[in-house]
């Protein structure tokens, strides 16, 4: 089997595939009040949610979670592409956190207490630009190299 992951990729992959990997699992079998309240919230963030099913959509971004936190754990998969999808999902969650009333302090992007849950995805968003921005930076070096 040959890895496509940077050795050094692979601590903070592991970190947070398992991190996303359990959120999923965690939101697999969702009863209908949890569905309703992860639905509700990014429905407030993202109105074109509201008319989806919280069920549905909360075991859609469960199989997403799953997805996303199984490709960043296998070393097979490229860092770019697993950087790329850290990227767009945490990028999502980053926006739940600046769309949600009460999640900031008032005039700034300092957390509130409730919001410091999802201040948190920051990082990951950091981690999914860090892990392209490397991987593209290598691609282009090795063009000039060749």
């Amino acid at each position: 089997m040959r890895f496509l992951t940077r050795s050094h990729h692979l601590p903070v992959r592991l970190a947070v595939g398992a991190y996303v990997l359990n959120s999923g699992l965690s939101k697999k079998n969702a009863d209908e009040e949890t569905a309703a309240g992860v639905h509700g919230m990014a429905a407030g963030a993202y109105p074109f949610f509201k008319n989806m099913d919280p069920a549905v959509f909360t075991r859609l971004l469960s199989r997403a979670e799953i997805a996303l936190g199984t490709a960043l754990l296998l070393p097979f998969v490229p860092s770019a592409l697993a950087g790329a999808a850290l990227t767009a999902f945490s990028a999502g969650l980053v926006g739940l956190y600046l769309r949600t009333p009460g999640m900031r302090q008032e005039g700034g992007l300092r957390p509130t207490v409730e919001g410091t849950g999802l201040a948190k995805d920051v990082w990951l968003l950091g981690i999914g630009i860090g892990l392209l921005i490397e991987e593209l930076a290598g691609k282009d070096r090795s063009r000039k190299d060749g």
